[in-house]
């Protein structure tokens, strides 16, 4: 292939993965994915995953294009579905609708599927090419991608913080460090979220709701909370009504069996997991996470939980907000001792540096 025409076909694949982004937070547990149909030189049908239980991006692409499919190229950003589950399978509509050739950037993980597609279309004689633009659709679908070849999920871990780095004043206060459009990223990256998790000083702390507002929020994630010995009060705002039956707390296997049943009367699921040196195993809460289709988690405090995960090497992603104030050494600092030195620093990748409002906001990538 030339260098002007791989170059070509990669215009079309970054189009399908333009597309794929536009199902970001609606298709989960599904991944999002793109597609892109060219026949001639020309798209002649396009189409994305929309939401869980919605078309796939190929059947998207292909009912747009109707018969113009016969001898087209399709550019896709995952490889097609072999089995049937919430919608038919897209190998089958590719078949029948006479595609030549299947441009995939990314074979699919998942153990139904793994290479599966792939042969089903080269049997039916359609041409197939794939590891283009492998990477970056990787990225796109990273935590999908985490639990089906690692058992756990994507974490990002949600900072605000001061220009010191102190998340709350001496007496712990922290109502509010960052200012309103702060918050206001802060509830997209909810949104965006398949889980959002806080330890239980948090949670008693701020009686926080852990909800998605505004921001065009089409679903809310799974409220988890890390207590390890069931000791959190049953007043608090996610034990109650409507939000308990969204919530999980994650405890030791000790954890009283008592506390268990109360918040079980509530509809709050409860989790007994082993215990590690702080608490709840941030390895065990991660597989659990994974099982449960929980694949994007937002972590989002506190100090000790953070400092854990990460420890544990299962933070990929720090989502910083800072504030331009000052509290000084006895505010409380947002990461715990690391005992790292210099030569040894865990070392990122700075994906986003922006302003909101009057605070910046780093998103700083650690995975791989």
């Amino acid at each position: 292939m030339s260098p002007a025409t791989d170059e070509v076909e990669r215009s079309y694949m970054l189009r399908a993965l333009r597309l794929a982004e536009r199902g970001r937070g609606r298709t989960s547990p599904n991944p999002i994915v793109g597609a892109v149909l060219v026949r001639r030189g020309r798209v002649v049908g396009e189409g994305w995953h929309r939401r869980l239980g919605a078309p796939h991006a190929e059947h998207e692409a292909l009912a747009r294009a109707g018969s113009r499919a016969r001898g087209a190229t399709l550019y896709v950003t995952l490889e097609p579905c072999a089995h049937e589950g919430r919608t038919p399978p897209c190998v089958d509509a590719l078949i029948r609708a006479g595609v030549r050739r299947c441009v995939v950037a990314l074979r699919d993980p998942h153990r139904i599927v793994n290479g599966r597609g792939l042969r089903a279309l080269r049997r039916a004689g359609i041409e197939v090419r794939t590891g283009l633009c492998a990477e970056r659709a990787r990225q796109m679908i990273r935590g999908y991608w985490l639990a089906h070849t690692r058992a756990r999920p994507q974490v990002t871990w949600k900072v605000a913080a001061t220009l010191d780095g102190r998340i709350a004043d001496r007496r712990g206060a922290s109502r509010w460090i960052t200012g309103s459009e702060a918050r206001e990223e802060g509830h997209r990256l909810r949104a965006l979220a398949d889980a959002v998790m806080v330890g239980s000083r948090t949670a008693l702390r701020d009686d926080p709701r852990l909800t998605a507002r505004g921001m065009g929020a089409v679903r809310q994630p799974l409220r988890v909370v890390c207590d390890t010995g069931l000791r959190l009060p049953l007043t608090l705002r996610m034990f109650e009504g409507g939000l308990a039956r969204g919530t999980v707390v994650a405890c030791g296997r000790g954890a009283p069996r008592r506390r268990r049943e109360a918040l079980e009367e509530r509809g709050v699921r409860v989790w007994p997991l082993p215990v590690g040196r702080g608490g709840v195993s941030p390895p065990a809460l991660a597989a659990r996470l994974a099982r449960e289709g929980c694949h994007e988690v937002l972590l989002e405090g506190g100090a000790m939980l953070g400092t854990a995960w990460l420890s544990a090497g299962l933070v990929d992603r720090i989502a910083l907000f800072v504030a331009p104030k000052l509290l000084g050494a006895d505010g409380l600092a947002w990461c715990g001792p690391l005992g790292a030195s210099l030569s040894r620093a865990r070392t990122g990748r700075l994906v986003t540096q922006a302003g909101r409002g009057r605070d910046a906001y780093l998103l700083v990538d650690f995975g791989g």
